[in-house]
């Protein structure tokens, strides 16, 4: 998923702010190397403060994942490759700007969910399938696009809208591992190239769009 805009520690409320400190610090080092303490003094609050809003680490990680989704959310609902006027164009133009946005240092690109998803799958549940509602919610926003793309194109398949969504979200995860695994975020750019490449042979008109 994307990379949401860093806020100042001293904007929002207490919790908001945690939230903040969440998103930026997990991905930086993981779940597990995060504090309270370390959480608190990024968000420019105490330690009560925290208890206050959260019972426990466990539920800042599912509340984290829940902001993701929300951020996350209004950042693609205002995205340009909507204003396209075909599907397969939106499709398209969705995979070029999660190109784009792959840029700068490793943590202010790869995605919160993911990164917790492969942490803590096996230890945390309650955070796993936050993470997973994070990541579904997310694909089936590029359904109705995959959808109506088969359908003008009268393509009938033996996969789904669901499924091309799904498979895009693994790519992106994928070479957001890649990214981390190398240092270099040009190996997760390419790769996301390479889905384009992917989704315009599913949809093959004789058509040449420029990567």
């Amino acid at each position: 998923m994307p990379r949401p805009t860093k806020q100042q520690p001293e904007r929002g409320d207490a919790r908001t702010r945690l939230l903040d400190a969440a998103r930026d610090i997990i991905r930086a080092q993981g779940f597990a190397a995060t504090t309270v303490d370390q959480l608190c003094k990024a968000a420019g609050v105490t330690k009560g403060a925290f208890f206050h809003h959260f019972e426990n680490k466990e539920a800042l990680g599912v509340a984290a994942a829940a902001y993701w989704s929300e951020t996350s959310s209004a950042l693609f609902a205002d995205a340009p490759y909507h204003d396209h006027e075909d599907p397969l164009d939106r499709l398209i133009g969705y995979v070029d700007f999660r190109k784009d946005i792959v840029e700068g240092d490793l943590a202010e690109f790869t995605c919160l969910v993911g990164t917790m998803t492969q942490e803590v799958y096996g230890t945390h549940p309650a955070i796993r399938d936050a993470c997973a509602a994070s990541i579904f919610s997310h694909a089936a926003t590029l359904e109705p696009d995959i959808r109506e793309a088969m359908e003008t194109r009268g393509i009938k398949a033996d996969w789904t809208p669901a499924s091309l969504a799904l498979h895009s979200q693994a790519v992106l995860q994928g070479a957001f591992i890649l990214a981390k695994a190398t240092g270099d975020a040009a190996v997760a750019r390419e790769s996301v190239g390479h889905l384009r490449r992917y989704i315009e042979g599913l949809f093959a008109t004789g058509e040449t769009r420029a990567p």
